[in-house]
């Protein structure tokens, strides 16, 4: 007769096989993530439709000349001639950000059509 094979009783895990140390992974590089809000107040707008395709104009202007940033509008929704657009960008380093952040505000403020009001830019990293 063959010897019997051990059986597994269920809810029992098997010992696992000792397995080599891990090398330590590489470090991450730094992560810098930039944020701009611009208040804008608009030229002749009459009307929301005015104002909605105005602001897709200058939202898809910034897109197409800097293709890494996200880009929106963010506020003053209800009201006609004012809004605010805000422009985000990642990069691993704070001065690529930056750059980035100051060429996407002079963009905008190069428009004749409206009025840069304010611009406010945040950078934020890993630790923050």
């Amino acid at each position: 007769m063959p010897p019997a094979l051990p059986m597994e009783r269920p809810g029992r895990a098997r010992p696992q096989p000792e397995r080599p140390s891990c090398t330590p992974r590489p470090e991450r590089p730094p992560l810098y993530v930039g944020a701009l809000t611009l208040d804008v107040l608009l030229g002749d707008i009459r009307s929301l439709k005015q104002k909605r395709s105005a602001v897709a104009s200058l939202v898809a202007e910034v897109r197409r000349r800097h293709p890494g940033v996200a880009v929106a509008e963010t506020g003053h929704l209800d009201r006609r001639r004012r809004t605010e657009i805000g422009v985000a960008v990642v990069a691993s380093t704070a001065a690529h950000v930056i750059e980035v952040l100051d060429a996407c505000e002079r963009l905008v403020a190069a428009r004749p059509e409206i009025e840069l009001l304010s611009a406010r830019q945040r950078l934020l990293n890993e630790e923050e």
